[in-house]
């Protein structure tokens, strides 16, 4: 064989990275119907089904509106935080970058969210260092938000919610530590004197945690813990409103902080989406209440599709929007 002829070149890996996350979330989604399936076997079809039946469309279709809000306002925070940033994004691109990256939502600790940073480095041609902050500042208002929102409603809940205290401490620490910048930098550091490898992508994470002073100040903070919070309460609400047409109404605040607390203990497993720690604490939460589980599990089941799995079907459609404007973006960019 003659060696001038050119190698074969090895298959592109994108066909592969997108069978695998369609394999991921399909087997998660048999996970999470398995375990609803045997939970509501455990507790008898006929009381299951009989609680699910009573909900009538226009119910369902609260209960996505009041989702879609959640994910509207948290999409205007991404776009306050990337102005403040000094990217130069609209609104409609940045509520499809923060939309469209739902669609990795169930990927283990959200990482595969951080597609959005690939789609502005090909519009803008910001690097991933430089744009790193503002997936992390996202992340950490969103913990913040979620502990104010769960310490508020168990303090105005007429009982409180066990375990409450520490997840919101929890939750409020990571907050604290994710954005702030010299603590963050020097952890980095730490890190990196701990391992004394990769100096290269260390000295990028440091670069990454200086810029987050841009997000400091009551400037930053205030409007996105408002956006924050508002856009968590919408679910919370939902799920108040759901426990009433079931006949289970444990009044708003306790519903919102089981709401809350079951999403936050769900996100500390590791497990993609929270799934299997957020419904077994939800179940639990409201198996405290009183509530028996013919009514918590299908509340559980149905809150959960209107709120991550809704979620996942918004990502998975507009996905493909935001790839293909992000090439063209690619494409303009190489032009100038």
């Amino acid at each position: 064989m003659s060696a001038d002829l050119p190698l074969p070149k090895s298959p592109s890996p994108a066909p592969t990275r997108r069978l695998r996350d369609i394999v991921v979330i399909g087997g998660l989604l048999v996970l999470f119907a398995a375990g609803l399936i045997g939970l509501a076997a455990a507790t008898g079809w006929e009381e299951t089904r009989a609680q699910i039946a009573r909900l009538a469309l226009w119910q369902g279709a609260v209960l996505l509106a009041l989702s879609l809000a959640n994910y509207l306002l948290r999409g205007l925070r991404w776009h306050f935080f990337a102005r403040r940033l000094g990217l130069a994004t609209t609104l409609p691109q940045d509520l499809r970058h923060f939309l469209g990256g739902f669609a990795m939502v169930v990927t283990p600790g959200r990482v595969g969210e951080l597609v959005r940073m690939r789609w502005l480095k090909r519009e803008t041609g910001w690097a991933f260092e430089r744009t790193a902050p503002l997936a992390l500042v996202d992340r950490a208002s969103d913990l913040a938000a979620m502990a104010l929102l769960l310490g508020l409603s168990v303090s105005l809940a007429t009982t409180g919610v066990r375990g409450a205290v520490p997840v919101t401490l929890l939750a409020l620490a990571a907050a604290v530590v994710a954005t702030r910048p010299k603590l963050l930098a020097g952890l980095v550091t730490l890190a990196h004197r701990m391992t004394g490898r990769v100096p290269r992508i260390f000295g990028r994470l440091r670069a990454s945690a200086r810029s987050l002073d841009r997000f400091a100040g009551a400037g930053a903070t205030i409007p996105a813990l408002f956006l924050g919070i508002g856009g968590w309460f919408a679910e919370g609400y939902a799920f108040h409103l759901l426990l009433g047409w079931m006949g289970a109404d444990i009044g708003l605040m306790k519903a919102i902080a089981i709401f809350v607390f079951a999403t936050l203990a769900g996100g500390l497993t590791g497990a993609p989406g929270g799934v299997g720690g957020a419904e077994a604490a939800m179940i639990a939460l409201l198996a405290f209440e009183g509530i028996p589980m013919e009514v918590s599990v299908p509340a559980t089941a149905i809150i959960r599709v209107t709120t991550l799995w809704f979620a996942l079907g918004i990502g998975m459609a507009v996905f493909p929007f935001a790839e293909r404007h992000s090439l063209r973006g690619a494409n303009a960019l190489e032009d100038r």
